[in-house]
């Protein structure tokens, strides 16, 4: 495999953790078991975004990319469109801090829903 396939698996894998820590919360209303997974993650990613650290995938893509031959995020479709999701241009701290905000309120609710629903018994 290429370098710079890997950096760009390693991007999709990125993308796959951002929506899973965002959205993974909703496949709890189906199984309740998946908050065994998806609590963890939520964890790593709101504390990404408070504590203002760098994914270690990120450390990864670009060690593979620079292995490629690259400098940084050159043409083609995965760095075109999915970059900017994953990497938005002047993303400052507070920004960062209400991302890890969102993240956390977005779940709270999704997990209240949950528990008022198993004490209602609608959950399963």
């Amino acid at each position: 495999m290429s370098h710079r396939l890997g950096a760009d698996l390693v991007l999709l894998l990125h993308l796959a953790f951002i929506l899973y820590a965002t959205l993974g919360g909703l496949l709890v209303l189906r199984w309740r078991w998946s908050a065994l997974l998806h609590l963890p993650a939520l964890a790593w990613g709101v504390l990404i975004e408070f504590r203002g650290w760098i994914c270690p995938l990120t450390f990864l893509e670009n060690h593979l990319r620079r292995a490629a031959g690259e400098a940084g995020y050159g043409g083609g479709f995965i760095e075109h469109y999915l970059l900017p999701l994953i990497y938005p241009p002047g993303l400052a701290r507070g920004d960062q801090m209400l991302l890890g905000g969102g993240l956390l309120l977005l779940n709270l609710l999704v997990y209240g829903w949950v528990i008022a629903g198993m004490r209602r018994g609608g959950v399963r």
